[in-house]
C-alpha cells in the first residue's frame, strides 16, 4: 500500500476549494480524478491530497477559459 501524501485535507475543505457539491466530489473520487485516503484517527472521515485538488481545480479553470 502506498504511503499517503503529507498534504491531506478533509472532503469539506476540498468541496470549498473546488466550489462543488458533496455529490460532485463523490463523483470525482469514483471517476478516479481524485484519490481518497483513510483518516487514521477517524475511519468515518476520508481525506484528499491538497495538491491533487488544486491540480484538478487549475485544470478545470483552464478548460473553462
Amino acid at each position: 500500500m502506498d504511503k499517503p501524501p503529507k498534504d491531506l485535507i478533509t472532503t469539506r475543505e476540498a468541496i470549498k476549494i473546488l466550489g462543488v457539491s458533496p455529490n460532485t466530489l463523490v463523483r470525482l473520487i469514483n471517476d478516479g480524478k481524485l484519490s481518497r485516503y483513510e483518516n487514521l484517527l477517524d475511519k468515518r472521515k476520508k481525506l484528499l491530497s491538497r495538491a491533487e485538488v488544486l491540480r484538478l481545480k487549475s485544470s478545470s479553470v483552464r478548460k473553462a477559459a
